[in-house]
């Protein structure tokens, strides 16, 4: 690996390294330790960090409170005592079995204390621990800067087609042919629309999904077209970076086309824990009032209290999703009035598998 030159000696001091990182620098490590607080790593983290905190919330919490009233003498002498607790109990538990060879990467806030503390122990060990210069804030620095070009290096294929149409699974299907793809609605847990939400599966912080971003498009090959799904500028509660969304709606489009009784069975699929809760189903057409008013959700309401899915999933599609998807291709998809058109003619894997083959071959 290489690092940029610091002033003194042209290259990172031993045990150090600075941003800007590379997704390959950081699979050169065996490891990389957050020393943070789990509250912190929660937020967000480096890809494929694991959490060993230094100090967890409580005890940050309480460090930073001695340092703001009694100074930093007090914050270190009350924090002393907490930090070698849990560095000794990590040594005795998490990486009790790591071998003589083994290379981590360990970072904090800001390179600081905490992971200063970690790494000189790990050191003394006789591990080839290697402390991030400027922490996790210098790498945020760094995903902010690099998500305002890294998209731009990219050809994009643009998958569009109205909402039941197959989008998602066409670029699974993609994936699975070798064909270069970034799901976005993957990466931000979100299927993308009012009902979109995953069960269970909270979607990432927008700084997380950012850095899963920033790690993804890292990962594609710039000689290569990407697969994209034609998505709004949010996906669910997060933002996509500007410099993206931009560069999709510039981009050569793919149209799929699927008769409504295909779309209705691909939404069945896909929501099958919004028919099987009748409740949230509920608490999800509410949602769309301000858009077709008190009546007609009570309509869709009981629709869904009959069980009659079909026609709610029918209702739904041509009184919502397709005048709104219409609107929105129309106004920000301009390579979507000469898409080369994708005939889906089965609900099925297959049907999806060999749409996919044919474009990974002509890619």
């Amino acid at each position: 690996m290489s690092f940029p030159a610091d002033s003194a000696a042209g290259r990172s001091p031993p045990g150090r390294v600075r941003t800007p990182l590379a997704a390959a620098d950081l699979a050169g490590y065996d490891a990389i330790i957050d020393a943070r607080s789990p509250g912190e790593f929660a937020e967000d983290h480096l890809p494929g960090a694991i959490n060993l905190p230094v100090l967890d919330d409580a005890e940050r919490a309480l460090v930073g409170t001695a340092h703001a009233e009694q100074g930093a003498f007090a914050a270190k002498r009350i924090g002393a005592p907490l930090v070698s607790a849990n560095i000794a109990r990590h040594l005795a538990g998490a990486l009790a079995d790591r071998p003589r060879t083994w290379r981590p990467l360990v970072y904090c806030w800001r390179g600081g204390s905490r992971s200063g503390s970690l790494t000189h122990v790990l050191r003394q060990v006789g591990w080839d621990a290697v402390q991030l210069d400027g922490g996790y804030k210098a790498f945020r620095r760094q995903v902010s800067a690099d998500l305002a070009e890294l998209p731009c290096r990219f050809a994009y294929r643009v998958v569009c087609g109205a909402t039941g149409s197959g989008k998602s699974r066409l670029l699974e299907a993609l994936a699975r042919a070798g064909a270069q793809v970034l799901d976005l609605e993957q990466l931000a847990r979100h299927r993308g629309s009012v009902l979109g939400d995953l069960p269970g599966d909270p979607q990432p912080t927008q700084k997380a999904f950012e850095t899963l971003l920033w790690h993804a498009l890292s990962g594609l090959d710039t000689g290569r077209e990407v697969f994209v799904e034609s998505e709004s500028r949010k996906v669910g509660n997060l933002r996509v970076p500007d410099s993206l969304i931009e560069r999709m709606r510039s981009s050569p489009c793919l149209r799929l086309e699927a008769p409504q009784a295909v779309r209705i069975a691909l939404l069945m699929e896909d929501y099958a824990h919004l028919i099987a809760d009748a409740a949230l189903l509920h608490g999800k057409l509410r949602c769309l009032t301000p858009l077709h008013g008190h009546a007609r959700i009570a309509e869709w309401e009981a629709l869904a209290d009959k069980g009659d899915h079909h026609r709610l999933v029918a209702e739904l599609l041509e009184q919502h999703y397709d005048p709104a998807y219409q609107r929105s291709m129309a106004r920000n998809y301009t390579g979507l009035a000469t898409a080369q058109p994708l005939p889906v003619t089965s609900a099925g894997a297959q049907a999806f598998d060999a749409l996919a083959r044919a474009l990974a071959q002509a890619a």
